[in-house]
C-alpha cells in the first residue's frame, strides 16, 4: 500500500527564540503578515511594519498552531498554510534586526515597493505589477469576484506575453541575435518571477515559453498540448503542493481547455475574446461550484468589457505609470472608474445563481463532462448550451431532491447566530455583528455552499449589536424574505434596518408572545413579552424540531426565566441555547434544574472582554453536555427520522 507523506514541523511547540530572513510582507485587515524563513517558514503578524524584505531578524515569541475554519465550508487557513509547508504562527514579543538585507533581488523589490508607495495608485500598482492582490481593498476584490472577473486583478498570461513581445521587439531593434534576445528575455522574466514570489500563472507562461522555444530550436515537433502537459509535470515537480492551489487549478485547467480548442478560437479580436471568455467561463463552472458556490451568468459579457480594458489599457498603463509618474492620476482614474462599474454591476443580482458544494469526485466528473461539451460546442452550439443549462438547472435545484433537516449554532465570535433548515425552508435567528463583517460573510458562504439561496425568515431576538449588527450587510448581500423584530421600542440599529427593509420591499413584522410559526418539521412558539430593557425583551423561542424540544433565550435575564416557569410548563429540553452568552445574569440554578437541558450551547468569543461564560453558569449546567463556540466552533445538529447527529467544527 502506498504511504501518504505527511510533512511535520521541525520546531518544538515550546521554542521561544527564532532567527530567520523576512521572505515576504503582506498587508492584512489587521496590519501586516510577515513570512519568516528560519529553519522552516513561519507566519508573523504585526500591526505596523518597520522591516524590509531580506532582513535577518531575531524574534522572541510564542508558537501557535494555525486554526481550522469554524464555520462549515469556509476557507481553511490551517490547511492553506500546511500546503505552503507552514505549521506555526509566531506571536512576536520582541523583534530585532540582526543584519539588513544585502540580497540584490530583495533590494530590488524593497526599492520598488518604496517607489510605488509614492504613487496615489500605489495599491493598484502593487497588485498589477507584483501580482499581490492583498494590497487591494476587500470590497473591490469581492466585487470583481462576484462579477466573475477577479482573474484580471493579478498578472496572467496576457501580461507576460505582452512583456515578452515588448522586450523581444526592443532587442530586435538593437539587432541582437535571436538566441541572445530570448536568453535575456528569459532572464528578465525569471527575475520578475522572483519578484512575484513565483506566482503560479506567471510560472506557467514562463515554462511554456521556454519549452516552446526549445521545441522550435531543437525541432522536437511536440504538439502544444504535449508541451503543456510537460509544463504541468514540471510545475508539480517543482512544488507538488501546487495541486491544492486555486490559482494553479483555475489557470492550468482553463489554459489546457483553450489549447484543446485552439482551432475554434478564430475571428477578429472581439470574436476571439468572446470565444475565449465563453470557453473559460464554461470550464470554470465546476471549479466555481467547488470553491465559490455561486456563479454569475453575465460574467461572459462582463469579460467582453473588462478583458480589453485591462489588456489594452490598465496593464500597459500600469507599466507606463511606473516609468512616467505623471500618468499616475490618469491611471488612478481609469482603475477607479472600472471599480465603480464593477460595484454597479454587483447590483444586478438576477444573473447570480447559488450552486451547492460538490465532492472532489463529482468535480472530476464535471470537468470531464464539461471538457467534452466544450469540444462539441463548435459543432452543436445550441444543443451543447442547452445540455449545460440543464446540468446547471438540476444543480441549482438539487436541494429539492435532498431532504435535509438540521440546525446549527454558528460561530460568530462574541455574538449570536443560529440557522434552522428543514426541506428547503431556511430560518436564521440573529446575525452576530460585534466584530468585523467577515463573520456574516462566512455565514453567507456557508449558506451558499449548502445550496441555500434565500432566508425565508430572519428572527432578530433584540437590537444589540452582537445579535443583529450584521443584519444590514446580510439583507444587502443576500435574499431575505421576512424579518421579525422583538416587541420592544426600536433603537437606532433597528431603525436603520427598518429603513433598508422598506427600501428593498422586504416584509417585516413584530413578534409577540403567543405567536406561532410553522416551517415543515419546525414549529416555533414565541414566549417573550416587552420589558423596560432590550435584553429582557429578547425573542424567546420554544421550538419543536422533529419532536425534539429546543429553547433559545436570547439575552433574557433570570427575572424573565422565573416568569417563564410561572407561565409555561417547560421541562426536559433536548437542546438549550444558553442565555446571554453564559453570563451569570442568566441560566440560574433553579431555571436549569427546572428545564433539565440535555445539551447546552453557548455562543461566545474566545478571550472575550466580558469573561463569558461565567463559572457559576457552567456549574449550573454541569448535568448537561456543554458545547461552546469559542472551543468547539460551530455546532451542527442533523436530524434523520427520530435520530440526530451532533458535529462541531473546532478551530
Amino acid at each position: 500500500m502506498t504511504k501518504i507523506i505527511r510533512y511535520e514541523s521541525i520546531y518544538n511547540p515550546n521554542d521561544k527564540e527564532f532567527i530567520g530572513i523576512i521572505y515576504s510582507i503582506k498587508k492584512t485587515d489587521y496590519g501586516y503578515s510577515l513570512t519568516l524563513k528560519a529553519k522552516e517558514k513561519l507566519i508573523v503578524y504585526l500591526k505596523d511594519n518597520d522591516y524590509n524584505l531580506g532582513d535577518l531578524v531575531y524574534i522572541k515569541g510564542d508558537l501557535e498552531k494555525p486554526k481550522n475554519n469554524t464555520v462549515l465550508n469556509n476557507f481553511n487557513y490551517k490547511e492553506y498554510l500546511y500546503h505552503n509547508k507552514i505549521f506555526y504562527i509566531l506571536n512576536a514579543k520582541e523583534i530585532k534586526v540582526l543584519k539588513e538585507n544585502e540580497n540584490i533581488i530583495y533590494k530590488l523589490k524593497n526599492n520598488l515597493l518604496k517607489y510605488l508607495d509614492t504613487f496615489k495608485s500605489n495599491n493598484y500598482l502593487k497588485s498589477f505589477i507584483l501580482a499581490d492582490t492583498s494590497y487591494l481593498d476587500n470590497e473591490i476584490y469581492n466585487s470583481y469576484q462576484i462579477n466573475g472577473i477577479c482573474h484580471l486583478l493579478s498578472i496572467g498570461s496576457t501580461h507576460i506575453t505582452f512583456l515578452s513581445i515588448f522586450l523581444l521587439y526592443i532587442f530586435k531593434k538593437l539587432k541582437f541575435k535571436e538566441v541572445i534576445s530570448y536568453l535575456i528575455m528569459f532572464i528578465i522574466i525569471f527575475i520578475y518571477l522572483l519578484l512575484t514570489d513565483f506566482q503560479v500563472a506567471i510560472l506557467r507562461v514562463y515554462l511554456y515559453m521556454i519549452l516552446s522555444f526549445l521545441n522550435k530550436k531543437l525541432k522536437f515537433d511536440l504538439k502544444p498540448i504535449n508541451l503543456f502537459l510537460l509544463v504541468i509535470s514540471l510545475t508539480l515537480f517543482l512544488n507538488p503542493f501546487y495541486i491544492y492551489h486555486r490559482g494553479f487549478l483555475y489557470s492550468y485547467s482553463i489554459s489546457f481547455i483553450l489549447i484543446l480548442n485552439k482551432d475554434n478560437l478564430t475571428g477578429n479580436y472581439f470574436k476571439k475574446i468572446l470565444k475565449i471568455s465563453l470557453i473559460s467561463f464554461l470550464y470554470s463552472i465546476p471549479f466555481n461550484i467547488y470553491f465559490n458556490y455561486s456563479l454569475n451568468l453575465f460574467s461572459v459579457l462582463y469579460n467582453l468589457i473588462y478583458v480589453p480594458s485591462f489588456n489594452l489599457i490598465v496593464f500597459p498603463l500600469s507599466l507606463l505609470t511606473v516609468i512616467f509618474p505623471f500618468l499616475d492620476n490618469i491611471f488612478y482614474l481609469v482603475v477607479k472608474n472600472l471599480n465603480n462599474l464593477s460595484f454597479f454591476l454587483n447590483k444586478i443580482d438576477i444573473g447570480i445563481i447559488v450552486l451547492r458544494k460538490i465532492s472532489i469526485i463529482v468535480l472530476i466528473i464535471y470537468l470531464g463532462i464539461f471538457a467534452y461539451l466544450i469540444k462539441e460546442l463548435s459543432k452543436k452550439k445550441f444543443k451543447t448550451l442547452i445540455i449545460i443549462f440543464i446540468i446547471l438547472l438540476l444543480h441549482v435545484h438539487i436541494n429539492d431532491f435532498i431532504k435535509e433537516n438540521f440546525f446549527m449554532i454558528i460561530d460568530v465570535n462574541q455574538g449570536d447566530s443560529s440557522l434552522f433548515y428543514s426541506n428547503n425552508k431556511t430560518i436564521l435567528i440573529d446575525t452576530g455583528g460585534l466584530y468585523k463583517k467577515n463573520n456574516v460573510v462566512k455565514t453567507i458562504t456557508m449558506l451558499q455552499s449548502l445550496g441555500i439561496s434565500k432566508i425565508d425568515y430572519l428572527f432578530l431576538t433584540h437590537g444589540d449589536y452582537d445579535h443583529m449588527g450584521d443584519s444590514l450587510y446580510l439583507v444587502s448581500h443576500f435574499k431575505v424574505l421576512n424579518v421579525v423584530f422583538n416587541s420592544n421600542t426600536f433603537n437606532a440599529l433597528e431603525s436603520d434596518l427598518l429603513e433598508l427593509l422598506k427600501e428593498k420591499k422586504i416584509n417585516y413584522s413584530i413578534g409577540y408572545q403567543g405567536m406561532t410559526y410553522k416551517f415543515n418539521n419546525i414549529k416555533i412558539f414565541l414566549l417573550n413579552k416587552s420589558y423596560d430593557n432590550e435584553n429582557d425583551s429578547s425573542l424567546i423561542m420554544y421550538i419543536l424540531f422533529n419532536d425534539k424540544k429546543i429553547l433559545m433565550m436570547g439575552d433574557a435575564s433570570t427575572k424573565v426565566e422565573n416568569e417563564l416557569l410561572k407561565k409555561y410548563n417547560i421541562s426536559d429540553i433536548d437542546f438549550f441555547k444558553v442565555g446571554h452568552h453564559g453570563s451569570n445574569t442568566s441560566s440560574s440554578e433553579y431555571f436549569i434544574n427546572s428545564i433539565k437541558p440535555k445539551y447546552a450551547f453557548i455562543s461566545v468569543g474566545k478571550n472575550n472582554l466580558y469573561g463569558h461564560p461565567k463559572k457559576e453558569t457552567l456549574d449550573n449546567l454541569s448535568k448537561s453536555r456543554i458545547y461552546r463556540t469559542d472551543k468547539d466552533g460551530s455546532i451542527l445538529i442533523k436530524f434523520k427520522d427520530n435520530n440526530y447527529l451532533i458535529k462541531n467544527y473546532a478551530p
